[in-house]
């Protein structure tokens, strides 16, 4: 795990630019934090270096998009859904337990018993007193992603 600071929505794109240099098809990434703490600008540029050319959205009312990249990335927003039943009804598992592609997953604290046992935890929390500050901490939850994240580690303070 590790923890870095961000001071600007650019610099926030910057980190989710180096998490999709690095990130590898199989992977499921949480998102957790507020309503408009920066989750979806961290989709949308892991999105473009991933190489996704459309316009890239928050699925809160699809509740799932998925965009073509250099491999698909399966985007959830499970901000909406009030029962695990209705996880099932959208395909959630069918995406999770043995991704295909990269999963994004937003509002995942919703239903932290759903989610597989492995997976990476992106948590974006505004500074007080800084518009537009982020505290990001970065999670290996399991120990499949720990290897991804402590590379993630090294190369987000090379860059620093």
């Amino acid at each position: 795990m590790f923890t870095c600071m961000t001071h600007s929505p650019a610099e926030t794109a910057q980190l989710a630019e180096l998490v999709g240099k690095k990130i590898h098809e199989g992977t499921v990434l949480c998102l957790v934090g507020d309503l408009g703490a920066g989750k979806t600008l961290f989709v949308q540029s892991l999105a473009r270096t991933l190489g996704v050319e459309g316009e890239v959205t928050s699925p809160t009312f699809n509740l799932m998009n998925i965009y073509e990249g250099i491999c698909p990335i399966y985007h959830f927003d499970l901000y909406r859904l009030e029962t695990e039943e209705e996880l099932e009804d959208i395909g959630f598992y069918e995406y999770t337990d043995e991704p295909e592609g990269i999963v994004v997953i937003e509002w995942p604290d919703k239903f932290p018993d759903s989610l597989p046992e492995d997976y990476v935890e992106v948590h974006i929390e505004r500074i007080p007193g800084d518009e537009t500050g982020r505290q990001i901490t970065v999670s290996s939850i399991g120990e499949e992603y720990e290897p991804f994240v402590k590379e993630l580690e090294k190369l987000v303070y090379l860059s620093h």
